[in-house]
This record gives structure tokens, C-alpha cells and sequence, in this order.
């Protein structure tokens, strides 16, 4: 790891290493008057002491009149547009400086066409040039007058002399996702015929006059670094070589760095890239832009892999490697992996559930696989008072999480497992090669069970006797669900198999697969097989598929499914498996579909016979995750740790 741990320069500032905590957005970890509050600096604080070089804040306001920002539910932003917010940034700065990090504030002109709630059904919206709101395309955005322009022009300035003020480092320019400066840049949102739009120039008018504004008000030697897209991955966006052009004018105009990503609202699974996405998927388009600026580049998109990041900085493809999601899941990364402690990197799984999803339902950034991302103060995890027995029974995410806190914190742990291994439905979930990141969070959590001394007992058949002789001190239930078979005549049949037996590879299939779910579950089966080769086609009763996923991760899966020619039919009720076909109900006729094997995805229910039975000699237990009520994995984990946490 030479090089992801060699000190930096980004203008005259010198990074101690090359990692940087890429800017996400939104925190929710913000006072309502905009400040910070505590919790929101030990969300950054945690990152700094876990050995990030710089941290990109995420989104800060320079004005909250012209887009109505102090209105509404979207209020929640982070202020830099008056002197009042300069005490808690310079406490923000001064505790991310206390761990040798330096850190960057994301000024933002606003959301423009891609804002939500009260902005846009009161008529707030804002766009470069009239035209229909992303997420009301009922609704339109209002093109910006000059003398708004020019406001915002100068909002910059203050907001950026008010962040050097408070002890910042650097300043980070938010054109990027298809928000406002990046509508200004782009000429299929930006149809102005004055002089902010038109040509390239003209639209890149705004951007460079606020780049201007900031360096006249911030002096020659504090930098300033600009994200943008290189390519936005949408019919009329912006492609590379158009990028490759405004990389070299903002080099020319004064950017110190270049803070290179792809995609916008509109394709969503490029900003912001699921687990179904390969690795760096936007490096070659980084790389592209390196070669031909003098500038320092930073790379993003699922880099979190520490051989991975190392041989990106090794081939020059890029400069600095940020980091944004697998730092909510482990804000250790830089150091564990700087004292080679691989193993204990808890990964990110790229489902968005916790961080993206939790913020577009107005709730605090956290995440799936880390409870303690935005409450690292509350969540901390101290030494048990009185130590205690533990008896966990139940060996999948939930048990095994209650099983690791428990021992973090000085319990004695036993874990039971009815089954031969741990992981309960991760170990189906994490077979296809697409969903490497859950198999590495399973060995995650195996490998610290391990280490931490639980006591692992396998192929546990468990009775209600047998706990109540264990003289546990705490029981702990997370016997999980088990999948549902459909009931209709001839589900009982050979070819008919669940989703989880499919991954396992308990029986073998046919050509002509029948895939009956069109979940996540289901549709990753369906693709899965359909990669083998086979002729698969998913059928749903409702009137979408994969309902149950963040829209980035969605559109990847349902581009895959596309690619492999994966026929989905929707509104369909199935009627009976015959042996080698499918009768179903489609739109009031009947069809019949041939089908050597028939995959059932339609759900799981909740095991709960160990818990009926304990309840009925009314034993004291805790339950955790699917044997509550099957849910996402996010459920099972977080109960399983906040549990433990108070045991």
C-alpha cells in the first residue's frame, strides 16, 4: 500500500495519504436552523480518527432564498451563507484536524430540476431554462433570471470566505448529479440564450464566474476542487469528450483538483453504483481526464477494495481515491488497512437501505451493515456492567451480530445453529458473482465470531427443553423464515424449487426456467440463471417488479435482466405446474408457458416454533429479525445490535 498511503498535494495542501471520504449528500445530521450538530461532527469525527486523509462534507447551501431552502422539508441542509454558522464549523474543522485529517466544505448552488417536496409542489423549483421537474414532471422549474445568477455568483464568495474563516481546508464545488451548476454545464437541461447558455461557453458561464468569485474572496493558496461527471450516462447528457474539454478550461481557470464521477438522476445506478455494478466502473472515464490535465484527479465508484484502490494509484490513473458508502460501513478502513487487518474490514453491500434509501425518507444517513454511522456517540460500544451469559440460537446476519456485539462486550457468548454453517440466508444470497460484497460481509462476520472467542455449536437440533436447561443468563431468538411454496396444484411437483435451494444448487435445472416472484430475490434468481445460459422468464402478479429496492440498484438490475434477455410478464396469476409447463392467467386469458423447472420467489415466512414453544412455559427470550416478521437484512442486523448493545 505505497502508494494509497503516501502524503499528497492538492494545490499548496498537503493530504497525509490518499484517501478521501467523498461527499454524500445530505446527513440529516444538521440543527434545524442548519448547523451542524454534535452528532453530525462525530459522523465526520469517526472518519478522521479511522485514518481518512481529507473529508468532502457533502452538500452546503450558499443561499436559501432563491431556491427557498429554509422552507420546507428539505430544510435540513447545512448552512454556510452567514457568519453565525462559523462557531460550529470551526468546531467541525478543529476536531477533524485534531486526527491529522484536513477537511473540505461542499458548497452547493442548489437542486435545481431534481428537487423534492415542498420546493417543488409550491412552485420553488429552480432550473437554468423552464422545464419539467424530475420528480413532478407535471410540475416545472422556473428558468433563473440574470440578477439570480448573479446572486448566487456572489453567495459563493461569502459562503467561501465564511468556511476559510471557520479553519476549513479547501473548498469543494458540487457540480455534479445533475444539480444546479451541472444543469448549467449541460445542454439538455440548459436551453438559455443569453449569455449563461448557448455554446460550451456559455454555459459554462456560471460555474466559471463562480470559481472567479471564490478565488478573489479566498486568496491564490486555498484550494479549490470541482466534481463533475465524466460522463452522465443519459440520451442528451454530457459524454466524455465534451468532459475532457471542461476539465481543461477548469484547469485554466484556477480549479486545483478535479473530483472526477459519473452518472445523474437519471441514471442513478452510475452516481451512485449497487453491488450488481462491477468494480471502478468509471476509472477508464477518470483516466481519460488525467491524462490530460496537470491537476490532481480523485477517483470514485466503488473503490473500496484495498488492492483495487493501491493499483489505480500505482497505474496513474488517478491521484487520490475517495471512498464514500464503504465508509459508513467502516470508517477503520484506512487504518486497518494500513496495519493489514483485512479481515476485520467490515464491507459495504451496496444496497443503499442504509444510507440512501434512510435519506430520501428524510431520516439520518447510517447504514445497513453499521448501526453506530450517525450515532457513533450513543451507539459506542462500552464493556458490560455485569457480565452475563448469552445463549444466541440462530447462526444468520441478526445472530451473528448479537452474537459479536455481545462478546465485544465482555459476555460470554454460545452461538446454536441447526444447520452445518453460519449465515443463514446470506449463504444463498451470497452465491452469484454479482453479490461478492454480501459474500465478504459473511465472511466478515464469521471470521469475528471466530476471533472473539463465541462458542460455535452447529447442527443444533433446538428445543424448548433444551434452552431452559441451558441456564442462560439472556436468550436471544434469530431462528430466521423460511421460504413460502406457492399453494397451487402441483407445486408439489420435482421441477418446483425455492429460490435459496436454486443458489444452493440442490437440484439442477432445466433449459426453459420459470422464475415465479418478481422481487429482488426473485429477479436475482432470475438473472443469475439466465447468465448460466438458460431461457428464464419472471412472473408477477402486481404490476412492477423489484419494488422492494433503492431505484440506483433497480435500474442496474433491470439493465441486467435487459442484457440477458430475461422476459418479464407482470399482472400474471399462475394456476397450475404441470411437468413441463405453466399454466397461468394473463390480462383474463390463459396461456401456457413451457417450464423444466419453476423457481418460487414469493416471499419468506417467519419460523417460529422455538419461540411458540418457549412463549407457552412463559421463558424470557429477546427475537431478532425474520422470526419477528421476514424483512431486509438491515432489520436483522440492526436489531441484532442494538440488543446486544443494552444486554
Amino acid at each position: 500500500m505505497q502508494n494509497l498511503f503516501k502524503p499528497g498535494l492538492i494545490g499548496k495542501l498537503e493530504i497525509k495519504n490518499r484517501i478521501v471520504m467523498a461527499p454524500m449528500g445530505t446527513t440529516g445530521l444538521v440543527e434545524l436552523d442548519g448547523r451542524y450538530s454534535q452528532r453530525g461532527i462525530d459522523y465526520f469525527v469517526a472518519r478522521a480518527k479511522g485514518g481518512v486523509g481529507l473529508i468532502e462534507t457533502g452538500l452546503m447551501v450558499v443561499d436559501v432564498e432563491i431556491e427557498k431552502r429554509a422552507l420546507g422539508p428539505w430544510s435540513g441542509y447545512p448552512r454556510a451563507d452567514s457568519p453565525v454558522y462559523i462557531a460550529r464549523l470551526n468546531e467541525l474543522a478543529d476536531a477533524i484536524h485534531g486526527y491529522g485529517a484536513k477537511i473540505a466544505a461542499q458548497l452547493t448552488a442548489g437542486l435545481g430540476r431534481v428537487a423534492r417536496g415542498a420546493i417543488v409542489n409550491s412552485g420553488w423549483a429552480i432550473a437554468p431554462s423552464p422545464q419539467p421537474c424530475f420528480w413532478n414532471p407535471n410540475i416545472s422549474a422556473r428558468g433563473l433570471t440574470t440578477e439570480e445568477i448573479e446572486k448566487l455568483v456572489k453567495a459563493f464568495s461569502v459562503a467561501a470566505m465564511i468556511v476559510k474563516m471557520a479553519g476549513f481546508d479547501a473548498i469543494d464545488l458540487h457540480g455534479h448529479e445533475g444539480y444546479l451548476l451541472d444543469q448549467f454545464m449541460t445542454s439538455k437541461w440548459n436551453q438559455r440564450t443569453d449569455k449563461y447558455g448557448g455554446d460550451l461557453e456559455g454555459r459554462l458561464r456560471f460555474p466559471l464566474e463562480v470559481v472567479e468569485s471564490i478565488r478573489k474572496a479566498v486568496g491564490p493558496d486555498f484550494p479549490i476542487i470541482y466534481r463533475m461527471a465524466a460522463s452522465h450516462y443519459v440520451e442528451g447528457g454530457r459524454e466524455i469528450d465534451e468532459s475532457i474539454v471542461i476539465a481543461k478550461r477548469f484547469q485554466e481557470a484556477g480549479i486545483d483538483c478535479l473530483h472526477v464521477d459519473a452518472g445523474c438522476y437519471e441514471s442513478w445506478n452510475w452516481a451512485h453504483p449497487p453491488l450488481y455494478m462491477e468494480r471502478a466502473p468509471v476509472i477508464e472515464s477518470i483516466a481519460s481526464i488525467k491524462n490530460v490535465v496537470s491537476v490532481p484527479i480523485i477517483a470514485v465508484g466503488r473503490l473500496g477494495y484495498p488492492d483495487l484502490a493501491e493499483k489505480i494509484l500505482s497505474e496513474g490513473k488517478a491521484d487520490f481515491i475517495a471512498l464514500g458508502r464503504q465508509l459508513l460501513a467502516d470508517p477503520e478502513w484506512p487504518n486497518k488497512v494500513k496495519e493489514k487487518q483485512w479481515n476485520d474490514i467490515r464491507p459495504c453491500i451496496g444496497d443503499h437501505d442504509g444510507c440512501m434509501g434512510r435519506i430520501f425518507e428524510g431520516k439520518y444517513i447510517s447504514c445497513t451493515v453499521n448501526p453506530q454511522t450517525g450515532m457513533e456517540r450513543e451507539f459506542n460500544i462500552q464493556p458490560a456492567l455485569e457480565k452475563k451469559s448469552v445463549l444466541v440460537i440462530g447462526g444468520g446476519p441478526g445472530g451473528m451480530e448479537a452474537a459479536r456485539v455481545a462478546a465485544l462486550r465482555g459476555h460470554k457468548v454460545t452461538l446454536w445453529e441447526k444447520s452445518g454453517e453460519l449465515g443463514g440466508m446470506l449463504i444463498p444470497a451470497s452465491v452469484p458473482e454479482f453479490k461478492s460484497d454480501v459474500k465478504a460481509f459473511l465472511e466478515y462476520l464469521s471470521y469475528q465470531i471466530q476471533k472473539l472467542g463465541v462458542r460455535v455449536e452447529l447442527n443444533k437440533k433446538v428445543t424448548p427443553e433444551l434452552v431452559m436447561k441451558s441456564k442462560a443468563d439472556e436468550v436471544i431468538i434469530a431462528t430466521g423464515a423460511t421460504p413460502i411454496i406457492l399453494d397451487i396444484p402441483g407445486c408439489e411437483k420435482k421441477q418446483v424449487i425455492t429460490a435459496a435451494d436454486l443458489f444452493l444448487g440442490k437440484r439442477k435445472t432445466g433449459k426453459k426456467v420459470v422464475v415465479v416472484g418478481g422481487g429482488v430475490i426473485g429477479c436475482e434468481a432470475a438473472l443469475w440463471v439466465a447468465q448460466k445460459g438458460k431461457e428464464v422468464t419472471i412472473l408477477e402478479i402486481l404490476e412492477d417488479v423489484i419494488t422492494d429496492l433503492f431505484l440506483a440498484n433497480k435500474k442496474q438490475l433491470i439493465q441486467m435482466l435487459s442484457g440477458k434477455s430475461v422476459k418479464i410478464m407482470t399482472g400474471v396469476k399462475i394456476l397450475e405446474i404441470a411437468d413441463q409447463n405453466v399454466l397461468i392467467e394473463n390480462a383474463g386469458r390463459k396461456e401456457v408457458l413451457e417450464a423444466n423447472t419453476v423457481v418460487m420467489a414469493i416471499g419468506l415466512k417467519s419460523e417460529t416454533t422455538l419461540i411458540d414453544g418457549l412463549k407457552s412455559a412463559n421463558f424470557p427470550v429477546h427475537c431478532i429479525g425474520d422470526c419477528i416478521t421476514p424483512r431486509k437484512i438491515q432489520s436483522a442486523i440492526w436489531e441484532g445490535f442494538r440488543l446486544t448493545l443494552n444486554i
